[in-house]
């Protein structure tokens, strides 16, 4: 027996649970940010109504680009399940790979927007590099 039959023989066991978990994370994630949108709007009307206009539309920006950043993680979790079950084609994988590709671009524009800088660059603008535990004295 070779590896491949194997490999298919283990696919056609886990596929049947695999694929409800991996429909189901994708409903759950346009899920997340529909109310994520719901929320940050609920909390815009309510900021506008107490604060200022310019204040509350940033807040709104932000809670907005969280609720989307993290369905958009869900459904990023639910792609690569996807890949798990998928069969190997080069047509499918690359298809997964390129919907991955999309929406981990977004999830680093938005998180870039949300707080106005690249995820690596918090460190550098912090002025301190990090270090893990106190640092001895020689």
């Amino acid at each position: 027996m070779d590896i491949g039959s194997e490999a298919s023989g283990l696919a056609n066991l886990i596929a049947p649970v695999l694929k409800p978990l991996a429909t189901g994370l994708e409903f759950f994630g346009v899920g997340v940010i529909l109310i994520g949108v719901a929320v940050a709007t609920a909390g815009y009307v309510r900021d506008l109504l107490s604060s200022g206009q310019r204040d509350a539309y940033e807040r709104y920006r932000a809670n907005l680009g969280r609720g989307i950043l993290l369905g958009l993680e869900i459904l990023i979790g639910a792609d690569i399940i996807a890949t798990i079950i998928a069969p190997l084609t080069w047509e499918s994988v690359g298809l997964l790979g390129l919907i991955v590709l999309i929406r981990t671009f977004l999830s680093f524009s938005l998180e870039a927007e949300i707080n106005g800088q690249w995820p690596w660059s918090r460190n550098a603008q912090r002025g301190s590099p990090r270090t893990i535990g106190p640092v001895p004295d020689f």
